[in-house]
Formats: C-alpha cells, structure tokens, sequence
C-alpha cells in the first residue's frame, strides 16, 4: 500500500495487518528538483525495516512519485539542470536498492477531484469529479482569459447560476479541493501563482510540445536507469482529459505505446492505473495489458464508476465500476506467467489496492482522501480473492 511517511495516520503496522509486504513511498518533503540523497533515502528505509526483526517484514520497493520540476515538462534551458538532479536520484536510489520509481507529466495539476467526501449510498465517503463544479472553479473563481470558449453555453450558464446562489461554503469547498495539491506533501496551490503557472503554458506549450518535452526528458534518464538496473513508470493522466486548457499527453494506449517506443528499454515503462485510464470509456483496460503488459512495472488497481452528464465519474467500490477488475487481473497474471516462463528477472510486477472508500471508524479519522486505511484493505483483500481464484483456475488449465 501507499505510505505517506512517519507523519501518515494510517501506520506502517496496519499495513502488515493487512497483509502488504512491501510499501509504496516517497520522500515528501522534498520538492521537484531536489536530489534525493542517499542519506536521506536510507533513513526513510531504516525507518520502514524498523520493526523487521520482530513482526513480518515490511520494505521500501517503490517509490511514487519523483516529482518532475516543471521547467522539464515546459521545456526551458533550466531543465538540464533538473535532468541532471533526477538522474542523481535514480542513482542513489539504486544505491539504496530501490529500483520502481513512478512519476508522471501531468503540467500544473496532478490528480484533480471537486470533492473528496462524497456519500455513497452505504455512508462511505468517496471521491468525485463533476465537470460542471470544475468548470465553476475555472469560470467564476479562476476567471481565466476567454475562459468560457473551452465549455458550451449551457455549462457557462448553469455554473454562473450555481455560483451566485450556492452558499459561501460550497464554493469554498470546490475551490480548497482543486487547489489541494498533492497528497502528502501538505502544500495547496495558491491562486495567483497557479494563474500565473496556466498562463506559462497557454502561451508556449500545447500537446506536441509537450509530448516532445517527455520524449527528450526520457531520452536523457532512460539510459542512466538501465545502468542501474532501475525501472521508470510513467502514471496516466487523472482524469484523462484536457483541464484549464492543459495538455494531456498519457491518457491512451496510443499515448503509452508512444512513450515505450519513444525510447526501446526495460527501463522505461508504465505505470497502469485502472483508475486513471477507466475514466476514459474507449481504453481497452484488459487490451492494454495484453498488448504493452512487458511495458508494465507499477500497478494501480481501482475503479471508478462514470455518472450521467459529461465527464462526471466518482471512484467506485475495486469490484463495481467501470473497470472488469476480472479481466485486468487474468491479463496480469497471464503477464507474469509469461515472464516466468521467458525466465524475465522482474516477474512480479508491484501492485497496490488505490482510492478506497473513507469507511466504518475510518470515518471518525483524518486521513489523506482516498488513502484511509479500512477503504483500501477492503479493496485488498476483493483483489486477493479474484487473484486466488485466478491463478488456481490457470494452474488447473495449465
């Protein structure tokens, strides 16, 4: 599972009570840019592998996420610099025996979501995302230039209604959600510098540009991963579609094939996000694994369950939804079969329950939303039972 460190609410023993051997982390304190030091990374390890010798051992085995510093994804001069300090990492990193490292490219925004406490009909919370509260956000609140030209007339006039007749708190509410800023981390954007940050790439950056900014930037770490023996995974756009006018360029099959081929390695990969890429209807999950499932060092398993209007979903129960977690799974394994078979090293490709429901007396707890513990182990332990049933059902066959 996802561990956000020693500050976490939710501790590393409840995930070896539910069974996890092996923790998903990062060192969030440190910002885009910054080199990881192996100092820094052996503490945080040691801190993990603490309790190992009298409980079942836990260990460090991906990292989510190093951050990519923006002038990489915008392309300027400075990026070198920032190239130079993520191929520092990957190396003291693989120092310290850690080689997963998934990261993303998404400009500006990561994960975005108009509320993360939406009640489902069993009293859990969820997360969500509603086109129209987002467009709200980016119509009334933001006010973006021209603004209104990115979304049809009977969006602007619903959101402009809403806007002066909701109450002060929901408005808030939209607005301390989108500017949330990464989980972990503990920093919101603030609005003048998060303008100021569109403004840069609807002036220099559209969707070509910044694929060819991600293609070069793998150009220049991709071979410093395959000397070490680390594994780059590229995470899908969330949600897979076009936000403020950004760029999205990790959002399809199309898009990951691209990336992989963009530069030929076992060390540039992708991170596959069941999640991210089920929000988009036409991605072929099952198919995705099947055909770039080499391609495949991270798995993120969740579902999300799309709603009537455009662009409306909110993140469902790991076995309802849009996502056929039946079908992903058999890919997978079939995948890791595959693998044994060719006697590949990494056989095992890493996997974590993601976005559980807040639940049961998680609800009377704070927790980074969508990472509170009893949601997750609920999806864990629903991803267990297919995989058993899986995996018997190919043993017999086989």
């Amino acid at each position: 599972m996802r561990w956000f460190g020693p500050n976490d609410p939710v501790l590393l023993n409840d995930l070896r009570q539910a069974g996890c051997t092996a923790v998903v982390t990062s060192l969030h304190q440190h910002p885009a840019g910054l080199v990881w030091s192996v100092e820094d990374i052996e503490e945080r390890k040691i801190f993990i592998q603490k309790d190992n010798k009298t409980l079942s051992p836990l260990n460090w085995e991906v990292v989510e996420s190093v951050l990519i510093h923006d002038d990489i994804k915008r392309g300027i001069p400075s990026r070198e610099k920032y190239i130079e300090t993520f191929k520092q990492t990957i190396r003291n990193l693989a120092a310290c025996g850690i080689y997963t490292i998934c990261y993303n490219f998404m400009p500006v925004l990561d994960w975005t979501r108009t509320n993360v406490k939406y009640q489902m009909p069993d009293g859990s919370l969820a997360l969500r995302f509603v086109w129209a509260d987002f467009a709200l956000f980016d119509i009334c609140i933001l006010q973006r230039p021209d603004v209104e030209k990115d979304y049809t007339p009977e969006i602007v006039e619903l959101v402009w209604k809403k806007f002066k007749t909701a109450s002060p708190e929901i408005i808030n509410d939209i607005k301390a959600t989108i500017l949330m800023g990464l989980p972990g981390t503990g920093e919101k954007f603030e609005l003048e510098s998060f303008k100021k940050s569109l403004f840069e790439y609807k002036h220099n950056i559209g969707e070509t540009q910044l694929r060819d900014n991600l293609y070069y930037f793998l150009k220049q770490v991709v071979p410093v991963a395959e000397e070490v023996g680390s594994r780059l995974c590229i995470h899908p756009d969330d949600p897979p579609f076009q936000l403020m006018g950004l760029p999205r360029v990790v959002s399809t099959e199309q898009d990951l094939a691209g990336i992989v081929n963009a530069v030929k390695s076992p060390a540039n990969g992708i991170t596959f996000c069941t999640g991210s890429l089920g929000t988009k209807a036409d991605n072929d999950l099952a198919g995705i694994v099947k055909r770039l499932g080499s391609n495949i060092h991270f798995i993120h398993l969740r579902s999300v369950k799309s709603e009537l209007g455009f662009r409306n979903f909110f993140e469902a129960n790991h076995l309802e939804g849009n996502v056929d977690m039946y079908a992903v799974i058999k890919e997978i394994m079939l995948e890791q079969q595959k693998r044994k078979h060719n006697g590949e090293k990494n056989v095992q490709i890493p996997v974590r329950p993601d976005h559980g429901h807040q639940m049961l007396d998680d609800l009377k707890k704070n927790s980074y939303p969508g990472y509170s513990a009893i949601g997750r182990l609920r999806g864990l332990a629903e991803i267990r039972g297919i995989e058993t049933a899986i995996e018997r059902m190919l043993n017999e066959t086989n």
